[in-house]
């Protein structure tokens, strides 16, 4: 659940680099749930309110870290991806992309996409030493922008395959974006051989998907999109070929041994997949 920040407003703290932070950000209620430090008191609120909601919140974004990790390593060590570029990276948290694609290659690069100030401040400053990393500041939606980019020149062999990653981000986009034509956007600047990563938050509860839409557009004014249905994200990927298993509840690609809780209710889940996108 990794999605931007929001604009200024009257009577807002704002911090030196242009952030209100009395507007909570999705991207550091996100880190606030994975037990990171770089959130603030209306961010730690913003969770607590959606926790009577979706009681599963926490479980859920674990799962969801846990999914990253290990699609990434699959990404690398199975399929012999060397080019990931992740959009809506989010703050900076333990074992990030590039973390885990460079313990199979040193030589892996990323290129991390977020318009939050905050990510790329603290993201920057994270990879001054790492020369094949990067982060954008960029919305994730202007793929023209992000491919023509100083960082994405650098760094991503246009030849090669690449690894698009949209986790857990499309569910911040509205329908008026069409996320399903950014994904076919994306698909189609790829190299053959690529891969991408699709996956958001979904509910077979009606009652769900608006409570949870409704807050978390208030919460974050209107720097939301909206808890979608299972057919929706089959639609986003129809670019894509997917590997098994296909689309699943993200804890169910690939399963390992993972040390997080397991998700004890289903009011909601993060469902998606991994596919080649089609020549």
């Amino acid at each position: 659940m990794r999605c931007r920040g929001a604009p200024k407003r009257e009577g807002a703290r704002v911090l030196p680099y242009g952030v209100d932070v009395t507007v909570p950000s999705v991207a550091r209620m996100y880190d606030h749930l994975l037990g990171g430090r770089d959130n603030y008191p209306a961010d730690r609120a913003a969770c607590d309110e959606l926790l009577h909601h979706v009681p599963s919140m926490r479980e859920l974004a674990l799962n969801n870290r846990q999914f990253l990790r290990r699609v990434v390593h699959v990404l690398a060590a199975e399929y012999g991806i060397r080019q990931f570029i992740d959009h809506g990276s989010g703050l900076p948290t333990q074992d990030n992309v590039h973390e885990v694609a460079q313990r199979v290659d040193p030589d892996s690069r990323v290129v991390y996409i977020d318009n939050d100030p905050i990510v790329r401040r603290i993201g920057g400053l994270l990879l001054e030493s790492n020369e094949n990393t990067a982060v954008l500041q960029a919305d994730m939606r202007d793929t023209d922008a992000i491919f023509s980019s100083e960082p994405v020149d650098r760094l991503i062999d246009p030849t090669e395959p690449v690894a698009a990653l949209f986790v857990s981000v499309l569910h911040c986009l509205p329908d008026s974006s069409q996320p399903a034509r950014l994904i076919a956007q994306v698909a189609d600047r790829l190299p053959a051989g690529s891969m991408m990563v699709v996956c958001q938050l979904v509910s077979d509860s009606a009652q769900v998907r608006d409570v949870v839409t409704r807050l978390m557009d208030v919460q974050t004014q209107g720097h939301w999109g909206r808890v979608r249905e299972k057919a929706d994200v089959a639609a986003f990927c129809a670019p894509l070929d997917l590997v098994e298993p296909g689309l699943v509840e993200v804890s169910a690609w690939r399963p390992g041994q993972d040390d997080v809780p397991a998700q004890l209710t289903w009011e909601w889940e993060e469902y998606g997949g991994v596919g080649f996108v089609r020549g």
